[in-house]
Order: C-alpha cells, then sequence, then structure tokens
C-alpha cells in the first residue's frame, strides 16, 4: 500500500524569510498552491502561509489545508519521527484520526473537533500515522512562531476537545483564545485565535472581533463570503488590524465550513527552513546538525512502527539565509 507522509518534508525546501507585505484592499485573498509532501506520489496539500504576499496572520506563520483524501488510495498519513524548533505546530482534523507519538513522551489520538498542539521550543521529535480504521484524512496543519523570549522554551503537548456553540445559524468551535463568548484554556506565548465556524446552508452570521488582531479565514469549503468578497476552498482571507465585525455568508445550499485565525501582528522577524524556526543562518545550521547528528536536544520518539525512524533533514541551500526586516504595515482607516 502506498504511503502519504504530511509534514513540511518537501524534498528540496526554500528558505523564507517571514515579511508582511502592505494589504491592497480591506480582504486580501491569499490563493493556495499545491505542495506534493513525502515524493511525488505522495499527497498533496494546499498551502496559504508563508508565500511572497503575506507570511504571517498575527504568530500563525504555516497554513496546510488537505484531503478529503481516501486512505484506501492514498494509504493515509505516515509521517515517520521529524524535529521541530522555534514553533508550535496546531493539528485540527474534519475527517479520520491521527495517532501522535513525540519525544516527551505523548502517546495521543487526534480526533475531528479536537485540538493538538505541541511546542517545539528549544527542539522536539514526533511523528503521525492515520490510524488502521481512518477511511477518509481532511484536516488542517498549522504553525504558529514562537517570540524570540520564549523560542527555546521546553517541549510540550496540549490536548483540547471545544464545546460548539449555536450563534446565528453558525456552530462555532473555539480551540485558540476567545470569540463569541467562548474562551480556551489552551495555553499559547503569543496571545491567538483559533476557531471552527460552520454556517449552515445560506447563512450568515457576525462575529465580533478584537481590534488589535489581525485575522484569516481558511475556507474548507466552497461557497463562502467574508465581508463581501468571495472566498474559493482552500484560500486565505487576510483582514488587517482595526476590524471589529467580521460578517460570513454561506451562499451554498450545503454546510460551509472555515477556520478563522487571528492574532496581534507578530513584529519580529524570524526564518523558518524546512521544520526550523529560528532568528539566523547560524539557528538553522545549528537545528540541522543536531538532529541530524541525533542529539539530546530533540530526543527519541518511541513506539512508531515505520522502517524510517529518523526522517533525515534536506540539505542546506549553497548560499547563507538571512533575514529582512518586516515590510512596513498600510496605516490604518480612520
Amino acid at each position: 500500500m502506498q504511503t502519504v507522509r504530511v509534514s513540511n518534508v518537501e524534498s528540496a525546501p526554500e528558505e523564507t524569510v517571514c515579511a508582511d507585505g502592505p494589504p491592497t484592499t480591506d480582504v486580501e485573498v491569499l490563493e493556495p498552491r499545491d505542495v506534493p509532501l513525502g515524493g511525488p506520489r505522495a499527497m498533496t496539500v494546499r498551502r496559504t502561509l508563508p508565500q511572497r504576499q503575506r507570511s504571517l496572520i498575527g504568530a500563525w506563520c504555516f497554513a496546510d489545508h488537505y484531503g478529503p483524501d481516501d486512505v484506501a488510495a492514498s494509504g493515509g498519513m505516515d509521517v515517520p519521527p521529524h524535529p521541530h524548533t522555534g514553533l508550535q505546530t496546531v493539528s485540527w482534523l474534519f475527517a479520520g484520526e491521527v495517532e501522535h507519538r513525540d519525544s516527551l513522551g505523548t502517546h495521543a489520538v487526534v480526533r475531528p473537533g479536537e485540538l493538538n498542539l505541541m511546542t517545539g521550543g528549544h527542539g522536539i521529535a514526533h511523528s503521525e500515522v492515520s490510524t488502521p480504521g481512518t477511511k477518509v484524512l481532511h484536516g488542517a496543519q498549522l504553525w504558529v512562531a514562537l517570540p524570540d523570549a520564549d523560542r527555546h522554551s521546553p517541549k510540550d503537548f496540549q490536548h483540547f476537545v471545544p464545546t460548539p456553540a449555536r450563534i446565528d445559524g453558525a456552530t462555532v468551535s473555539v480551540f485558540l483564545g476567545s470569540l463569541a463568548g467562548q474562551t480556551s484554556p489552551v495555553e499559547t506565548f503569543t496571545p491567538l485565535l483559533g476557531a471552527e465556524v460552520v454556517l449552515d446552508a445560506g447563512a450568515t452570521v457576525e462575529l465580533g472581533l478584537d481590534a488589535a488582531y489581525e485575522h484569516g479565514v481558511l475556507a474548507d469549503t466552497d461557497g463562502f463570503t467574508v465581508d463581501g468578497t468571495d472566498l474559493a476552498r482552500s484560500a486565505l482571507a487576510y483582514l488587517r488590524t482595526g476590524q471589529t465585525v467580521l460578517t460570513l455568508t454561506n451562499r451554498s445550499d450545503d454546510p460551509a465550513r472555515a477556520l478563522l485565525l487571528g492574532g496581534p501582528p507578530f513584529e519580529e522577524e524570524i526564518l523558518m527552513w524546512w521544520n526550523f524556526v529560528g532568528r539566523s543562518h547560524e539557528d538553522i545550521v545549528a537545528a540541522r546538525e543536531e538532529w541530524m547528528a541525533h542529539a539530546e536536544r530533540f530526543g527519541e520518539v518511541q513506539g512508531y512502527a515505520g522502517e524510517v525512524q529518523h526522517l533525515p533533514a534536506p540539505t542546506l541551500p549553497a548560499v547563507r539565509i538571512r533575514p529582512r526586516r518586516n515590510a512596513s504595515r498600510a496605516p490604518q482607516d480612520s
């Protein structure tokens, strides 16, 4: 059976300097690009962050949307132990189940509507495998950049099951931060918002926003308009700070689902390469070397049954990876 791997395990990942560009409209639509992961025949995910047009929304620095994937045809998810630094991973499923193991000793099953948040900090390793009972795999993989003061924090894992709430023709599940009277107890290093919003067929909902946050709406289905702007499936709508109300409309005859992400603008410059978030070329080089040397920094994942017990890091580019200052933001409307 073919095995499909889902993580940022591209064979030749490009270095990404994260710097926000100025918005051009009130709703800026970021189109997804297809990225094959785990080999040329692997599952294709649809990536909206990072990209040249915009690298971060708050501290959210990475967004992949995948599925629905027929596991009988693809083989499902099988990501061997691999490292992370300087970030938190946020896994959110719409269908299927994923078994998570990490070098902290965590062994958990992630299910639809349940949050899996792992802190890489100074260094962690983990594996992700769809369960034998999974027929369809469908979800989102998100990353959060850690501020410089916290990016060497100890490895950690949190699991949370939010209680869905009905609001004006919509069902809202808040897994990070606060929205519509719901608050998640999950700890993050910067203020964040993460919520699933499911609109009834033909419904419109208005959600109050924190004006200090910038926001993103990642559409899982077709049919959405975001403040009157059409948003196709897998696209991400960006809304700058200063907005206090978000209007979502479902123009379709079926329920429509999206993820709402947000946070205050992340003003620090960061550098991303493969599964590492750092502040300099030296950060990335050191993390790669220590991972390849099986250093204690990342630890070992116990219980993963695949043949590859330690996913090799790609070769670094031949040029020095350089961060640059964030682009200035457009002035807010009065």
